[in-house]
């Protein structure tokens, strides 16, 4: 994994502060590979030497340069106990350099861990005194994330993704050690289209998605590319934050979206959606949301960031086991969470609903819960991002991909709380029966027909 804001603090070439687009050696090269446990070991570094130069990287690089990074590293060895200190710490996080934190979460089933992990004390039982706090839609929570106002918060997977690489918004850096939920979308139509149900059909047709950097949007537009409709050229594709899809699906404002639960089933609630499909079925197992932080936080308060962590992949962990699922909808559904009716919210995450269509369905996973973050995830969202023009020119998919995706991390924290981790961070998928290899991204982005450009 390469974390750019962990750059060499012995370096005078290095700038360890990284402001947006910095062009320090450390981050207009390739940085090296840094699992978890180096992760760590670096930040220490970082903060001691900061500590030392009193924060002034203008003085640290000055003397780093006129000594030489080998006889900084050195001296400072010699009144300060490095490797001890760095030890002492992977071995033992200790408490929390900052208990009280604000996460952020856009009121979906998607953030159920970081939901629960409030009412059900998750963040307590790690030493936390997390505050959840209801955002109305995507954009807020990245801006307010950039912003500082959040120190952690519920993402969508592509979203840390497109905040490193400065697409939507100006380039921080941003990691994601855990994911929150796999499968969890549907495609809902209005019921007056319940004879327009080939997808071959929709040309004019206009679909709800919650934000341009989700899953939602991608997958909506590789299904309906995959029957021979342009995302761009024959429907329109509109941003609309999920608490007002079913509003808007009502109004005929839309014909359907691609939604989060439990909007989804919110509609069939109300009597006025279907449900199409269930992207499980499109693809089995996607990532969906996750949680996500600023590399700074991991860096400044790698206690903090140890606990949060644990607390998130603990209470993932918990709802991944289904008979826990109908406590949980009752601690999530309240108007402080979700806002939503229990049984509209216990559908959703048991997987036995009713679809719009007369029948009763029994789809146990039809949201579950992974706190992986595997790497070929990322590489497959990059891919979709470029098809579609988020990101253009040359892409170092794998690099970015392991920058931000921390699967090391998430691993540590499994074996450390009694779970086996994958023994690999990469692996093909199949979308719509045709496979994904991680390692061949160009080639399988031309083996599109409908792209950006066609």
């Amino acid at each position: 994994m390469s974390v750019k804001s962990l750059g060499d603090p012995f370096d005078p070439e290095t700038d360890i502060a990284h402001g947006v687009g910095c062009a320090c050696h450390g981050c207009s090269t390739a940085a090296p590979e840094m699992d978890s446990e180096a992760m760590l070991g670096r930040a220490v570094e970082s903060a001691i030497v900061r500590s030392v130069f009193g924060g002034n990287d203008l003085s640290r690089r000055a003397f780093a340069g006129l000594v030489g990074s080998g006889t900084l590293a050195a001296a400072l060895a010699s009144v300060f106990p490095l490797e001890k200190a760095k030890a002492a710490i992977l071995d033992d996080l200790g408490p929390p350099e900052k208990p009280d934190l604000d996460i952020g979460f856009v009121p979906i089933t998607c953030a159920t861990p970081i939901i629960m992990a409030q009412p059900m004390g998750f963040y307590e039982r790690h030493g936390l005194n997390a505050q959840v706090i209801k955002t109305a839609g995507w954009a807020v929570a990245r801006d307010k994330s950039l912003n500082g106002e959040y120190d952690a918060s519920h993402m969508l997977t592509p979203m840390p993704l497109a905040m490193t690489l400065g697409a939507g918004s100006a380039a921080q850096p941003y990691i994601m050690p855990a994911v929150e939920n796999i499968n969890g979308q549907a495609i809902v139509l209005r019921n007056d289209h319940l004879e327009r149900r080939d997808p071959r059909d929709w040309a004019g047709f206009r679909f709800g998605v919650p934000f341009e950097y989700s899953m939602h949007n991608f997958l909506l537009r590789y299904y309906v590319a995959e029957h021979g409709i342009h995302p761009d050229q024959d429907i329109q594709i509109r941003v609309v934050p999920p608490p007002e899809m079913v509003a808007n699906l009502s109004a005929g404002n839309l014909d359907g979206y691609l939604s989060p639960d439990p909007f989804n089933q919110r509609a069939v609630w109300e009597q006025i959606g279907f449900i199409h499909i269930l992207t499980k079925d499109i693809w089995e197992g996607h990532p969906c949301c996750a949680f996500a932080c600023s590399a700074a936080f991991a860096e400044e308060l790698p206690n903090t960031y140890g606990a949060l962590l644990k607390a998130i992949v603990d209470a993932t962990q918990y709802a991944a086991n289904p008979e826990n699922r109908v406590e949980i909808a009752e601690a999530i559904s309240p108007a402080n969470y979700l806002n939503q009716p229990v049984p509209v919210v216990q559908q959703v995450l048991t997987g036995r609903f009713a679809d719009g269509l007369g029948t009763v369905q029994n789809v146990p996973d039809r949201i579950d819960f992974d706190p992986f973050p595997w790497h070929s995830m990322g590489v497959w969202i990059l891919t979709q991002m470029k098809r579609w023009g988020y990101i253009e020119g040359d892409i170092d998919y794998q690099a970015v991909a392991e920058q931000v995706y921390l699967a090391a991390d998430c691993a540590k924290v499994m074996r450390d709380l009694g779970y086996e981790p994958p023994s690999e961070t990469y692996r093909t998928h199949t979308i719509m029966d045709k496979v994904f290899d991680p390692f061949d991204p160009e080639g399988y982005l031309a083996s599109f027909a409908i792209g950006a450009t066609g």
